[in-house]
């Protein structure tokens, strides 16, 4: 109201909406000064409040992003200068970051080949942001078209899952099929895929929370350091002793922390199989949370200034971000945004004529991952999670039997199929030379901590993408990671001398390649047991 008031704004009611105090570009410099003076006696003197409104306007699209240096210091010389909040990563529009053709772009840095991979994988996730922006009405009539990949192994179906991990900002979890067994059997259940995810998800939006109040967290760790090196209630330099705890030349003074007991970790239990049966880790967990109604016990320990800050960061973290917050944000992000990735699929699929064997960890997961898939209620200790829109996507090599073999209503949940096509001689050589981080720059910069220079000659790396092309022919086909074998063959001797070598320029060529590996490629009995 004051503030209202000194803009000549309409006065609210204590029962009105929350009003837009200052509209676009309406700061001006007078403003500006009573703005300053007016938050700062209204806040005992701190602007802080000040600074939050005109950054907040200048986020909705205005001309004053924050308060003049020279009114803050008039207004109240003694309170540091906050630093610039940044929006996270998160906030950007989703419409420039996963455009389909910027998804295949990124993954083309790393995965070489499989376009087809590669686009259905950039649709599916850019069908995520569109349907957020359909009515509601539709919205939730549309659910996700999930994925089957087929493809001999090391080909980059694992790869792809990967690097989508880290490119997406949303909850993935990537899982082995065979780590489940059938509900009844003692083993995991294929609903701790769902709960492994809430875990996941509450991780993240913890992180990106966290990152958010940074600049918050970074003051409140800073007054209570400085507390600690001047006293809570005095005054007295505690500026000089700010500036040099900024300038890093107090991060050796041992200080008196707090430190809070680490929370216990509960242990991995499905409840034996039992399906009514409470899993062992809920009931742990519930029963140290009544344990800490009080709070968390803390020891007082002495630590310096340097190894403090992170404990003193958790601290503040945990108090300001309210748990409630993040669990309504992370179970609403992994079921409109949610991503899992089943991989090795193939090895719970029986032939035909062997359907309806007793393995626990065959076709009955397949009948488990039925209503999962298509959408039904996970109960997580975090909250109930509907799956309905979480997209899966599948993988398997399918060498002893064929995608046909899938249940039948498991193979009408995964309409997309994509076909991952055998690696070539030529596309093993560009593994070696095109990504960003191949298997030869990973050499060269292991043998550059030893102040050793590796040189990789072209003809070196033509005849190790044809040793890899010929022993995947004769032997087995393992794709790309064929070329991991060879290549330390190759370097074995040279990286066991490396520590006698430094400074010294090593170069490879297709003679030193023949030499270490050429032999056992022409005996059948070597390669097939060495290479």
């Amino acid at each position: 109201r004051r503030v209202a008031h000194l803009l000549g704004s309409p006065r609210p009611t204590p029962h009105s909406p929350r009003p837009m105090l200052v509209r676009a570009g309406a700061l001006t410099g007078t403003h500006t000064m009573l703005l300053s003076r007016a938050c700062s006696r209204l806040v005992g003197g701190r602007p802080i409040a000040a600074r939050a409104l005109a950054r907040a306007q200048g986020a909705q699209g205005g001309v004053a992003r924050a308060l003049s240096s020279e009114a803050m210091q008039r207004a109240s010389p003694a309170v540091p200068d906050l630093p610039d909040l940044q929006l996270p990563e998160n906030d950007k529009s989703a419409s420039d970051a996963l455009i389909p053709g910027e998804v295949v772009k990124q993954l083309d840095r790393y995965i070489i080949g499989q376009a087809e991979a590669k686009k259905a994988t950039a649709v599916a996730i850019r069908n995520r942001w569109r349907r957020q922006q359909v009515p509601p009405p539709l919205r939730d009539e549309i659910t996700p078209k999930n994925i089957l990949m087929i493809g001999p192994t090391g080909v980059g179906k694992t790869e792809i899952a990967r690097r989508l991990a880290k490119m997406i900002g949303a909850p993935f979890i990537k899982v082995e099929a065979t780590k489940f067994t059938e509900v009844g059997f003692v083993g995991r259940d294929v609903e701790q895929i769902i709960r492994d995810l809430a875990d996941h998800a509450i991780t993240m939006v913890r992180a990106q929370l966290v990152e958010k109040k940074r600049a918050e967290i970074a003051v409140k760790v800073e007054e209570k350091i400085l507390d600690q090196l001047v006293g809570e209630n005095s005054t007295t330099n505690r500026d000089s002793f700010r500036a040099l705890l900024r300038q890093g030349l107090l991060d050796t003074r041992t200080i008196d922390v707090d430190v809070p007991e680490p929370r216990r970790q509960a242990p991995l239990d499905t409840g034996n199989g039992n399906p009514n049966s409470q899993p062992m880790n809920e009931i742990i967990l519930r029963f140290d949370k009544l344990l800490q109604q009080g709070g968390r016990r803390s020891e007082r320990r002495q630590m310096t200034i340097a190894e403090a800050r992170p404990v003193l960061e958790e601290v503040y973290s945990e108090k300001i971000i309210s748990e409630e917050d993040v669990k309504k944000a992370a179970l609403h992000s992994v079921e409109q945004e949610g991503i899992v990735f089943i991989d090795e699929i193939d090895k719970i699929c029986s032939r035909t004529e062997y359907r309806g064997s007793a393995d626990a960890s065959s076709e009955g997961v397949q009948r488990d991952l039925l209503p999962l898939i298509e959408g039904s209620t996970v109960s997580t200790k975090h909250g109930n999670i509907n799956t309905d829109h979480i997209l899966f996507v599948c993988s398997g090599a399918f060498h002893q039997c064929k995608p046909s073999d899938l249940l039948a209503e498991l193979q009408g949940r995964l309409p997309i199929r994509v076909e991952l096509q055998q690696l070539t001689e030529e596309d093993l050589y560009r593994i070696l030379t095109e990504p960003e981080t191949s298997l030869v720059r990973q050499q060269e910069a292991l043998l550059q901590t030893e102040a050793v220079t590796l040189k990789f000659e072209d003809s070196a790396l033509r005849r190790v993408a044809a040793l890899a092309a010929a022993v995947n022919r004769d032997v087995e086909n393992i794709g790309a990671r064929r070329i991991h074998t060879i290549l330390e063959r190759v370097m074995e001797h040279i990286s066991f001398t490396a520590c006698e070598r430094a400074g010294t320029t090593v170069t490879i060529d297709a003679a030193y390649v023949d030499e270490q590996v050429g032999n056992m490629v022409t005996k059948t009995d070597l390669s097939r047991f060495i290479l």
